[in-house]
């Protein structure tokens, strides 16, 4: 845990169930971690570095779209479909760009809700 304090500008939630999320232009998006400052995703295929892109949040949420860029993208696998399809499995660091006052907004209040303990 104080590895990713001394690394990081702000605390990250890890997101345990791995939610689906929307990146246009990628299939199978799962939502790893989020901050402030970005989220660290899981998809197929690769994005390119530095490349501009919008993160869609699912309706539990917030269902908003946030802009991003991508800082980092590495392949962790690859995964066969049915079919005899095979795709490169992949995680990408994302970092939110300029973000509205709502944007902002609905990820401290999404943040505050993930760290609330189960009732």
């Amino acid at each position: 845990m104080t590895e990713v304090w001394d690394r990081r500008a702000v605390p990250r939630t890890t997101l345990a169930k791995r939610p689906s999320a929307r990146v246009p232009g990628l299939r199978e998006v799962r939502l790893l971690d989020l901050s402030l400052a970005g989220a660290q995703i899981e998809h197929l295929g690769l994005l390119r570095l530095g490349a501009p892109c919008d993160l869609e949040l699912p309706p539990p949420f917030g269902a908003c779209r946030l802009p991003a860029q991508v800082v980092w993208c590495t392949v962790i696998g690859r995964q066969r479909k049915l079919g005899g399809e095979s795709h490169l499995v992949s995680r990408s660091g994302l970092r939110f760009t300029t973000l509205t006052i709502a944007q902002h907004a609905a990820l401290i209040w999404l943040l505050n809700t993930e760290r609330q303990p189960a009732a």
